[in-house]
C-alpha cells in the first residue's frame, strides 16, 4: 500500500465488553479466522507506521499474549482504569514518548475497517494540513451517534453528541466514527487539557478536537466509502453481522480473482486462506485457517478444510480435512475424515480425477 506512512497507530483495546457476556475479552472474539483485534492490527500494518501502540485494560492477561503473537513489534500499554478514550490516548502517549508526525487512533472492535480507508484518512490529513482529521460516515439512521457539524468552509466546526444536539443537529446524517488522524505534537498537548466535567467523569477524545478548534487549528474529515467499516462490535449479534459482511468481502475478492464460488451465501473463507485461479468451490464449503488450494482444484459441496493444502487438480467432496496434504489430481471423499498429518498422494501424472 503506497502513500504517507504515519508516525504511529494507536489502537484502543482496553474495554471490558460486558454485552458480549463472555470470559473472552471482546477484542479477541473471532471472525473469519482472526480475532477482531487481529483484523485491526492487520489494517494498521497496511499503513507501514513507525510505531503501533495497543492500549489494553480489561482482560489484558489474554490480550497481551495475543498482541505479542500477532504483532511482536507493537508496544502494549496498560490503561489501569478505563477513564475514557481521551485518557487511553494520554496514557499511550505518556508511555510511548514523543511522537512527531501523523498519529492515527482507531479501535480494537472495528474489524471491518480497511487499511486502505485508514491510508486515505492519512492522505487527506496531510493534503489539507489539518490538525485533526476525523473518519466519518453517512448513515440513514444516525441515532446514538455524535453528529458532524461543518462550518462554511467545509471543515468540522464541532462534534455534537446526540443528548446535546438540537432538533436540527439531530437531523444530520454525518456521524463521527471516533477514528482520527492527528498531528502528534498537537495531540500530545491537547490531550493533557481534556476536562472530566461530565456525567461519567471521563476524558473524551472528542474534546481534543474541540480544544484544537478553539486554538485556531483546522479539523477536517474523510467519509468512509462504506458505513459498515466504522461499525463497532459490542454483542454477539453485531459480531455475526460483521462476520457475514467480512466473509462477503472475502468471497467477492476471490471471485474477481478467478475463483468460482457456486453459492456465495453458504461459502465461508477465512482471511488467511489462499486460492489459485480456476478453483471451484461448491455449496456449503468452509475453508479455514491457512488452507491453500491449487489451480483447478474442486472443493465441495459440504467440505470443511482447516489448515489443509490441496494441490492443483485435486477434488474433495463432503469431507473434513484438518492439517492434511492432498496431492495433485487426487480424489478425496465423499465422507472422508483426514486428520492432522494425513497425506493423500497425487494421481499418476497429476491429472484431475
Amino acid at each position: 500500500m503506497t502513500g504517507i506512512c504515519p508516525a504511529a497507530v494507536i489502537i484502543l483495546a482496553a474495554g471490558e465488553g460486558r454485552r458480549m457476556k463472555s470470559r473472552t475479552p471482546k477484542v479477541l472474539h473471532e471472525l473469519c479466522g482472526r480475532s477482531m483485534l487481529g483484523h485491526v492490527l492487520a489494517a494498521a500494518a497496511d499503513l507501514r507506521p513507525g510505531r503501533v501502540v495497543v492500549v489494553v485494560g480489561q482482560g489484558r492477561d489474554q490480550v497481551i499474549p495475543h498482541v505479542t503473537e500477532r504483532a511482536p513489534e507493537a508496544r502494549v500499554v496498560v490503561q489501569p482504569r478505563q477513564l475514557g478514550t481521551g485518557n487511553a490516548v494520554r496514557v499511550a502517549l505518556e508511555s510511548a514518548g514523543p511522537i512527531h508526525g501523523v498519529v492515527v487512533v482507531t479501535y480494537g472492535d472495528t474489524p471491518l475497517l480497511r487499511g486502505q480507508t485508514l491510508a486515505d484518512l492519512v492522505a487527506v490529513h496531510h493534503e489539507e494540513g489539518n490538525a485533526v482529521t476525523a473518519l466519518t460516515a453517512q448513515v440513514p439512521d444516525p441515532a446514538g451517534y455524535g453528529r458532524i457539524v461543518l462550518d462554511s468552509h467545509g471543515a468540522i466546526s464541532e462534534i455534537v453528541e446526540e443528548a446535546d444536539a438540537t432538533p436540527q443537529q439531530r437531523a444530520i446524517r454525518e456521524i463521527n466514527s471516533g477514528v482520527y488522524a492527528f498531528d502528534g505534537d498537537l495531540l500530545a498537548d491537547a490531550v493533557k487539557r481534556v476536562a472530566t466535567d461530565n456525567s461519567k467523569g471521563e476524558e473524551y477524545l472528542t474534546d481534543v478536537l474541540a480544544i484544537l478548534r478553539a486554538d485556531g487549528y483546522r479539523a477536517g474529515f474523510l467519509r468512509a466509502p462504506d458505513p459498515a467499516e466504522v461499525e463497532g462490535v459490542n454483542d454477539r449479534a453485531q459480531l455475526a453481522r460483521a462476520r457475514r459482511l467480512y466473509n462477503d468481502r472475502v468471497v467477492w475478492r476471490w471471485m474477481l480473482a478467478g475463483v468460482t464460488v457456486v453459492d456465495p451465501a453458504t461459502t465461508w473463507i477465512d482471511a488467511d486462506v489462499s486460492l489459485e485461479a480456476d478453483v471451484e468451490i461448491g455449496p456449503g464449503a468452509q475453508l479455514q485457517g491457512h488452507t491453500a488450494i491449487g489451480r483447478g482444484a474442486r472443493i465441495g459441496p459440504g467440505c470443511l478444510l482447516a489448515d489443509t493444502t490441496v494441490a492443483p487438480g485435486a477434488a474433495v467432496t463432503h469431507s473434513v480435512c484438518v492439517s492434511a496434504v492432498i496431492g495433485a489430481g487426487a480424489t478425496v471423499g465423499p465422507f472422508a475424515n483426514l486428520g492432522p498429518g494425513t497425506e493423500v498422494p497425487g494421481s499418476e501424472g497429476g491429472q484431475r480425477a
